[in-house]
């Protein structure tokens, strides 16, 4: 059975505040490698949301930069939005695996700062998710 695609969306927009939850308590444990990568999966997980609601069936790809191309095809806001975030694709793998750095782990190589970062960028396309999937009337993107 085929989901209705505004709540499909809304499906994945939950996830995506649910990680960013789960974001924060990384962070304030000082894991600061972990929440990079899911700063990269709250942005991930809430483009996927919008795609959805604007009717796709199937929406597959980790690249955030890609997503928002994407979307671009059905608000311009989020060809702007790309520009700004397309950095966080950087977290995707070396936030998570040692062979990823050259001659480090990501434990000790991702700091306070870059995690700050990364959640400032997931936030910002969290925001304007939300807004966009949010404010748009049942039946748009069907």
């Amino acid at each position: 059975m085929k989901r209705d695609a505004r709540q499909e969306g809304l499906r994945w927009l939950e996830q995506a505040e649910a990680d960013r939850y789960g974001a924060q308590l990384l962070f304030d444990g000082a894991s600061y490698h972990l929440a990079c990568f899911v700063a990269q999966q709250i942005a991930e997980k809430a483009l996927k949301a919008f795609i959805y609601t604007q009717g796709e069936d199937l929406v597959i790809g980790h690249s955030v930069e890609a997503l928002c191309r994407w979307a671009a095809e059905f608000d311009a806001d989020f060809e702007q939005l790309r520009e700004e975030v397309a950095s966080l694709d950087g977290y995707y793998i070396p936030t998570r695996y040692p062979n990823g750095l050259p001659d480090s782990i990501p434990a000790r190589v991702y700091t306070q700062a870059s995690a700050e970062e990364a959640l400032r960028l997931a936030d910002q396309t969290l925001r304007l998710v939300q807004t966009k999937v949010r404010t748009q009337s049942p039946g748009n993107g069907d």
